[in-house]
């Protein structure tokens, strides 16, 4: 895809989420910390302080917002599994962008990333059925079922680690 802004695609799932869907979805949320690693390994401070497109993130801020968002939607799991559609609350992520820690050296979140997908991934492969079925309530967007919300942040990994290697690509680093 040629805009840079979304590598591949909005994410859409329309339909039922099958099993071999759900499966599909986590195994890409676990896959995500490695492919991460690997992409930014080899950048240094100058290319990782390079935005990924005009206007946008640099490279090292989409790395420490990876974890920063996942810690976000992995509470929220948690929140609706234990809870009745708890309401829970947003967050600023361009002002999070922002500030200090998202400056600092990667390697920090890139080991917080690899935490928590290997926590959110073991919770994700042990949900039931009814677990699946089960949802939170975001107050701008609605409704999310637990179901949707795994593939929203499978795509969303995806997403940027495409900002990642799209840049990485385009410099020909």
């Amino acid at each position: 895809m040629n805009d840079l802004r979304y590598p591949v695609g909005r994410f859409h799932h329309s339909g039922n989420v099958s099993h071999q869907q759900l499966a599909a979805w986590i195994d890409e949320i676990s896959a995500l910390p490695v492919a991460l690693r690997r992409a930014v390994e080899p950048l240094n401070d100058d290319q990782l302080d390079t935005a990924y497109r005009p206007g946008g993130w640099t490279l090292r801020q989409v790395v420490h917002h990876i974890p920063d968002s996942h810690l976000n939607c992995y509470v929220r799991f948690k929140l609706a599994l234990t809870e009745d559609e708890p309401t829970i609350k947003p967050y600023d992520e361009a002002r999070w962008a922002e500030l200090p820690d998202s400056r600092a050296s990667i390697g920090v979140s890139l080991s917080l990333t690899e935490a928590v997908h290997a926590r959110w991934t073991m919770m994700l492969r042990a949900m039931s059925d009814a677990d699946w079925r089960r949802r939170f309530i975001h107050p701008d967007s609605g409704p999310t079922d637990l179901d949707r919300a795994v593939g929203l942040y499978a795509w969303h990994g995806r997403h940027h680690l495409a900002h990642i290697t799209g840049t990485v690509t385009r410099h020909g680093w």
